[in-house]
């Protein structure tokens, strides 16, 4: 029985993403059928559920366990009825939306996080953490993750919020409503090998201190509280 269990864990060791994934997917874009989903199922999840199921194993103990979001679109309010993504993400989740991100899709690999919806308190929050001096430790966060090679997005204001002056030091972060990096790695030889969840898990930590700085300031979506009864 553990011998069993040992040639299960080899076979099931992250390595690479085959260029197949990414055939799939050029092939999806080209013809996003349920028909032609059905026909190549199977594709699926041998070049892109299965590899990216054994990376974000292989990164599981430092990050914390993941989860591959659904291929499925929902379609109940688009105008775009395409039944299926035209790609394929993981996600380990440290607070709400917020986190470390993966994806395949015909353009390659793509390695993301940071914070992605602001809800509840988390603006609040966010603004009077940037509003202090946790500011410092802020762009230290965001310069290690652009040290990484890792590019700063989000959902930014064209005007500054309201009540904020001009001349603040920090206006630039203030006009941030969500606060994300992310680096398009594209389709290299070394994709299809090993050193793909090496480069992967090197960018997850250059965007760590960012992400755990979300954590801690800006926190889940409400603060915990019940509301006071009516």
């Amino acid at each position: 029985m553990a011998a069993a269990r040992s040639l299960l864990a080899v076979a099931q060791k992250f390595s690479g993403i085959p260029h197949e994934a990414f055939v799939f997917y050029d092939g999806l874009v080209a013809n996003n059928t349920k028909a032609w989903w059905t026909e190549h199922k199977a594709e699926y999840d041998r070049f892109v559920k299965e590899p990216l199921d054994a990376m974000l194993a292989e990164l599981e103990d430092e990050f914390g366990k993941a989860a591959l979001f659904r291929p499925y679109r929902d379609v109940r309010f688009s105008k775009d009825k395409t039944p299926y993504k035209e790609h394929q993400g993981g996600f380990v989740g440290a607070e709400d939306a917020m986190g470390w991100y993966v994806q395949i899709s015909r353009d390659g690999l793509m390695v993301a996080g940071g914070w992605y919806s602001a809800q509840g308190k988390q603006l609040e929050r966010w603004r009077d953490a940037v509003d202090s001096p946790n500011a410092t430790t802020l762009r230290a966060a965001i310069a290690k993750a652009e040290k990484a090679g890792l590019t700063v997005g989000g959902d930014v204001m064209k005007t500054r919020p309201r009540g904020v002056p001009e001349d603040h030091p920090d206006l630039d972060l203030l006009k941030h409503r969500t606060l994300t990096v992310e680096k398009h790695l594209g389709e290299p030889a070394w994709v299809s090998s090993r050193q793909a969840l090496t480069k992967v898990r090197a960018l997850w930590r250059g965007m760590t201190p960012l992400v755990e700085w979300l954590v801690d300031h800006v926190g889940p979506f409400d603060d915990g509280i019940p509301p006071e009864p009516q």
